[in-house]
């Protein structure tokens, strides 16, 4: 047993897989200097109680674990060396752990620690620290002064808190010469940072403040030579001194710099090809989301260390380089996206054999794919060109894509055929939607086992859904709309599909046992086909959000079993045949969004790809249409819009009062229907509702006084009806013109000088089998929609950002 080594000074178990508690007996061994338990699976907390005696260790290290409660650090006296990085300890931190006197290095990164940073006697008591780690927690406050003139700190590291206020250094600040590296980024920090204040740390080579949008950082000092050398320098998202480029009084004297981020900070000017020297150092230059301008060709020197080099979201123009290989010859990732560059992609790029991720999409190039790009390249990862000029053959004619994880070729003029043979043992996605590819679509002899996105969309393939595509039993998302398919669709496979999208072509039968697994499904769009038979089989899709029938040939009634759908947000029956009653139950479903954003984890599995790097289901795009427009959302879509669609049908009966108890619905259509009654007054209670359209059917009655409490209304119509009464002129239902109250022969507008029989007393009890509404309401805008699937690409900036909304007219 461990407890009878007695002289045992140094035990190291890490990167094992023991899990369970950690033993008690390993912290009471008498001579144990060195302890390392880390990258296991020990759970629960630290077996140190308050009564324990003191622990003798000089360093304990049980970092990538999953140890939970709070830090027991009192028996540590003697400690010099902490690591608790990725735990899940909470709390906030004890004062005695900045009491302990011998402490040089601390790391309590990736945790869930909280409250404020304890002060008091800390600055006397640490004096021997020299590393810091406390990134990644959720600490508030102001950050201690004391920590930046600790006589032996080198290594501060704060990130990804929330820390707030003026950044604590100024003029007077009484800084370790010690200090090697600075990193606060991520946090909500304000106030100025001049660097001519750091003037005397000669030791200094990091320096991370990114994503503090409220931080004036002051870089260039006329007359001022910095007297340290630069290692890293990140200053993404900052309020920066937008002269670093043009000016580069102080960049050009950084000759040691290998990091270099000045992403998303609106720098104006020409591209900096300054940067690169004979004599640079540079690995990584991130410039993504400015507004620099100028070309790719000034570069003479070759970059013999540039690994990475991201110009994103800019206006670079031009052509890129035919020296491009000789430039950077160990490129691994290369990111152009987004500028005006034009003209054809050099052949000479194939000798950069080390590329891994190449993404030139949103610009104008033109001409065909080299055919070497698909086989010259060993280390290819990721290939992007959407969404250019790009024409010629498919994947340059070849039909082996070697290595290629993720192929995105969309939004091009690439023509003819898929080949019947393609191959790729590691492509997880292609991506070919809106080309020009023709021909039908043979995947028999296809070997990519592993292929979980394929989006064909928006071509002009022809014929039957080959049957052979149920081979790939990893498919996450199979997007074949917009294109001339015919007849029916394979019977059931897929076991993990999630989204189907096979709207806007010719198929037909019944779909009552389709090609997908019913309990994997979250969006199924069918729409503008030829399908037939009922729609009973709808109840099983038990995890379905996005439902989209509309525009094919469904009849019979609307099952009940619809009601089982307890995450539907968004469904759409219009222009079928469907008749009868609706079921009274569809006022059960919430029609909520997710605030669990789990069922869009990525479709891929590439751990290494860049953090800024966009994963395959965040490429999903849906389309909403409202008052003659198509939006264009992306995956935030189910939880930012929730609608129902059954107009153009033959429903008949009653409007169920239940559905007054949607109160999560941004959009209900019931138009073109053959609907009798009142209208139901529970719709008083649709709070989210942006859009209620039920014209075109034969309900009569008044309008409720109720529907005036619906205050953000932004559509409205009940033309078409036999209601009577008056039109009520307050609230949104008075702000609509008369087309949203035509052909009402008995309904009056009070406005006008009509006259207008008494009204329902508002205090008045509702009807028997009617609810009361409730008063308290709120919404947004828009209409009646129709649903589309995923088409484009967002990308993240160093902070996350919202989604881009794209505006089809």
């Amino acid at each position: 047993a461990v407890k009878n080594l007695r002289n045992l000074r140094i035990l190291n178990m890490s990167w094992n897989n023991f899990n369970g508690s950690l033993p008690d007996s390993l912290f009471s061994l008498p001579h144990l200097k060195i302890l390392d338990l880390s990258k296991n699976n020990f759970g629960r907390h630290i077996p140190i109680s308050s009564s324990s005696g003191p622990i003798l260790l000089d360093v304990l290290d049980l970092s990538y674990n999953n140890l939970s409660g709070n830090l027991p650090v009192k028996a540590f006296k003697s400690i010099r060396n902490l690591k608790l990085r990725n735990n899940q300890f909470s709390g906030s931190l004890p004062a005695s752990l900045f009491a302990l006197p011998h402490l040089k290095s601390l790391d309590l990164s990736y945790n869930n620690l909280s409250g404020a940073l304890p002060t008091g006697q800390a600055s006397e008591s640490l004096q021997n620290l020299r590393e810091l780690y406390l990134s990644s927690n959720q600490f508030i406050g102001n950050i201690p002064t004391f920590l930046f003139s600790l006589p032996h700190i080198e290594q501060l590291n704060l990130s990804t808190n929330y820390f707030e206020g003026p950044f604590p250094i100024n003029p007077s600040s009484n800084l370790s010469l010690s200090l090697k590296s600075l990193r606060f980024s991520q946090n909500n920090l304000s106030g100025r940072l001049a660097f001519v204040w750091l003037g005397n740390l000669t030791k200094l080579e990091e320096i991370d403040l990114s994503g503090n949008a409220k931080l004036v950082v002051d870089v260039n000092i006329p007359g001022w030579t910095p007297p340290f050398q630069l290692k890293q320098l990140l200053l993404c998202g900052c309020d920066l001194d937008k002269n670093i480029i043009s000016r580069p009084e102080f960049l050009g004297t950084q000759r040691h710099l290998k990091v270099l981020d000045l992403s998303n900070n609106n720098l104006s000017g020409s591209m900096p090809n300054w940067l690169f020297t004979k004599e640079a150092t540079l690995q990584d230059l991130n410039l993504r989301n400015n507004s620099l301008t100028g070309s790719l060709d000034p570069i003479w020197h070759i970059q013999s260390s540039l690994s990475r080099i991201d110009i994103h979201m800019n206006h670079v123009t031009g052509e890129l380089p035919a020296n491009l290989s000789s430039m950077f010859p160990v490129l691994y990732d290369l990111d152009f996206s987004s500028n005006d560059l034009f003209g054809h992609i050099p052949t000479s790029m194939c000798e950069i054999s080390s590329i891994g991720f190449l993404d030139l999409s949103n610009n104008k190039l033109s001409g065909e794919v080299p055919a070497c790009v698909f086989t010259n390249y060993p280390e290819l990862s990721v290939l992007k060109v959407s969404n250019n000029k790009l024409g010629g053959p498919i994947f340059g004619g070849m039909n082996n894509l070697s290595n290629i994880y993720e192929l995105h070729l969309d939004g091009n003029k690439f023509k003819g055929t898929l080949p019947h043979d393609l191959a790729g043992n590691f492509v997880r996605v292609i991506d070919l939607h809106d080309n020009q590819l023709s021909g039908k679509l043979n995947v028999s002899f296809w070997n990519m086992s592993y292929l979980r996105v394929l989006n064909l969309a928006g071509n002009r393939i022809t014929g039957k859904i080959d049957q052979h595509i149920c081979g790939f039993t990893e498919i996450h998302l199979l997007d074949l709309s917009r294109n001339n398919l015919t007849g029916s669709v394979p019977n059931s496979c897929f076991i993990v599909l999630n989204f189907l999208n096979l709207t806007g072509n010719s198929l037909s039968g019944d779909i009552s046992f389709p090609l997908f697994n019913t309990s994997s499904l979250i969006a199924l769009d069918v729409r503008h086909n030829e399908f037939m038979g009922n729609v009973n089989w709808v109840g099983y899709l038990e995890n379905i959000r996005l439902l989209s029938l509309g525009g094919n040939k469904f009849e019979g009634q609307i099952t009940p079993n619809l009601c089982r759908l307890m995450y539907l947000r968004i469904i759409d029956l219009s222009h079928n045949k469907l008749s009868g009653s609706l079921p009274a139950c569809i006022g059960n479903i919430s029609f909520k969004g997710d605030t669990d954003d789990q069922i869009f984890q990525p479709a891929n599995e590439i751990m290494w790809v860049p953090d800024d790097y966009t994963t395959s289901n965040e490429l999903m795009y849906f389309t909403f249409a409202t008052k003659g427009n198509l939006y264009t959302y992306g995956r935030s879509f189910f939880v930012s819009m929730s609608g129902i669609d059954l107009s153009a049908n033959m429903l008949d009966g009653e409007i169920p009062w239940e559905l007054g108890n949607l109160n999560h619905v941004k959009s209900l259509n019931l138009s073109y229907n053959l609907f009798v009654g009142p209208i139901p007054t529970t719709f008083g209670s649709l709070e989210d509702i942006e859009s209620l359209d039920l014209s075109h059917n034969k309900l009569s009655g008044p309008i409720p006084w109720q529907l005036t409490q619906l205050f953000s209304l932004g559509v409205f119509s009940v033309a078409y009806n036999n209601l009577s009464g008056c039109i009520p002129n307050s609230g949104q239902l008075g702000s609509f013109s008369m087309d949203s109250y035509l052909a009402n022969t008995d309904l009056h507008n009070i406005t006008q000088g009509n006259m207008c029989g008494p009204g329902p007393d508002p205090m008045v009890e509702e009807s028997a089998g009617e609810v009361p509404s409730d008063p308290v309401l709120y919404m947004v805008t828009a209409a009646s929609f129709v649903l589309a699937f995923w088409a484009s690409v967002a990308f993240s900036f160093c902070h996350p950002h919202g989604r881009t909304i794209i505006l089809k007219l």
